[in-house]
Order: structure tokens, then C-alpha cells, then sequence
């Protein structure tokens, strides 16, 4: 009788938390995180759901670990330049750089509520570099909130834009639109839209990541936030 026979008729082989984290992480590399489910992750290990339990509460924490691990081999904190204001930008585009080697990471972050310790810091120095800038910590908060929204759109939009072009060498639907573009209603787009995109795919992310720190350290603050910071302060 086969070894792999002998371990399906007794009891399951035992399993470490390494294990599961590096399977799982094989599974979301190569299918997305929709595809890993406990079932799906003890079906590979050669175990079953139930021994998983014993390591992982569920499969928000397995993903809450992933992070962990991803995080401790991949997220390097930066050199921090003097200036608070760049001190920002190159904070961000760490956290850019790092993430956009792994899409699924980002989809995991989106749900808001989901995150590896290991980044704080790099919230942190975001933070305080718009603290330095003038902004109050309420206010800060607001606008390392908007800082990640335009991070994680701009890999979500530029994965998703990569994985379609890789499907194949048709022309895509916005390709198709564009090309029948009235240039007489449109002239601004079809004056462009046989480059659009070329012009899109150009890595303009530290552009406009300047242009929205300018503009969140020059708005002033709204009557909402200039409330909530008389409370933090009473």
C-alpha cells in the first residue's frame, strides 16, 4: 500500500501554520483569492477542513496572515528624505512599488478592515509627514485615506487593464469605441484616440500623486473636519 493510500484510510498527516500560509499563497498567486477556500486549501495540503480550524480561526485570518507574511519578506521601509511633503511621496510609492508585484494583495486591502501590523508604520509616516505639513490629525487621517484610494485604484485599474491586454491580440472594446469617435461632438478625444492608449499606460503615478498631496496639504480644511478637530482637542 502507497504511503499517500496508507495517509487517505488513517488518520490526516499533520499540518503547520507555515504550511498552510505557503500553500495558500500558491493558490491566490495562481488563481486569485476567490478561488481559496478552506476546502479547496485542505484538499492540496492532503488534510482536512477541520485539522485547518486547529491553526486558522477562518479565512479572514488566513488572509490576515498572508499579509503578515508578505509584508515581512517584501515591504521594506524607505530612506526618509527631510522634507515632510516628499517625506509622503516616497512613503506612498513604497508602499506602490511593493504592492504592485502582487494584485491580489491589493484586492485583499479594499476591504478596508483587513491589514498586516507591518504596514502601521508606513501609515504612520504618511501621517506624520501631513502633520508636519499643517494638517491636524483628524485631517491627516482624511487625507492618507485619499492618499490609498488613489494608490490602490491606479494598480487595481492598471492590473486589470494588463491581464485584458494578455488575453489576446484583438482590439479592445475601448479601442473600438475610441476609434469610432465624432470628432465633431468628441474633438478633445479623437483628437487623441488612436495614442490613448499609449498615452495611458505611461507610469504617471508619482505625477499625480504630487498634484494630490499638493492639494490636500493647500485645501482648506471643511466645517466637518475643522469640527471634529475642536472635539479631539476639548
Amino acid at each position: 500500500m502507497s504511503q499517500q493510500s496508507a495517509q487517505r484510510k488513517g488518520r490526516p498527516p499533520r499540518i503547520s501554520r507555515a504550511e498552510i500560509i505557503e500553500t495558500a499563497g500558491r493558490i491566490v498567486d495562481a488563481e486569485g483569492v476567490d478561488r481559496l477556500t478552506m476546502r479547496r486549501l485542505a484538499k492540496e495540503i492532503g488534510s482536512t477542513p477541520m485539522a485547518l480550524y486547529h491553526h486558522v480561526r477562518d479565512k479572514e485570518q488566513l488572509l490576515v496572515l498572508l499579509l503578515d507574511d508578505y509584508a515581512a519578506r517584501n515591504l521594506h521601509r524607505p530612506d526618509l528624505p527631510d522634507d515632510p511633503r516628499e517625506r509622503v511621496v516616497v512613503v506612498a510609492a513604497a508602499i506602490r512599488r511593493t504592492l504592485a508585484a502582487c494584485p491580489w494583495i491589493v484586492e485583499v486591502l479594499t476591504a478596508d478592515d483587513l491589514m498586516s501590523e507591518a504596514a502601521l508604520w508606513f501609515v504612520e509616516q504618511i501621517m506624520d509627514g501631513l502633520v508636519a505639513c499643517g494638517l491636524t490629525a483628524d485631517e491627516a487621517v482624511h487625507a492618507y485615506r485619499a492618499i490609498w484610494y488613489y494608490t490602490a485604484g491606479e494598480m487595481i485599474v492598471r492590473a486589470a487593464g494588463e491581464r485584458r491586454r494578455a488575453d489576446g491580440d484583438r482590439p479592445t472594446y475601448r479601442e473600438r469605441v475610441f476609434a469610432d469617435a465624432d470628432a465633431a461632438e468628441l474633438p478633445r478625444v479623437a483628437g487623441v484616440a488612436s495614442r490613448w492608449a499609449e498615452l495611458t499606460a505611461e507610469d504617471t503615478y508619482l505625477d499625480g500623486l504630487r498634484a494630490l498631496v499638493d492639494g490636500l496639504l493647500a485645501a482648506p480644511a471643511s466645517p466637518t473636519a475643522r469640527a471634529a478637530s475642536r472635539r479631539s482637542r476639548s
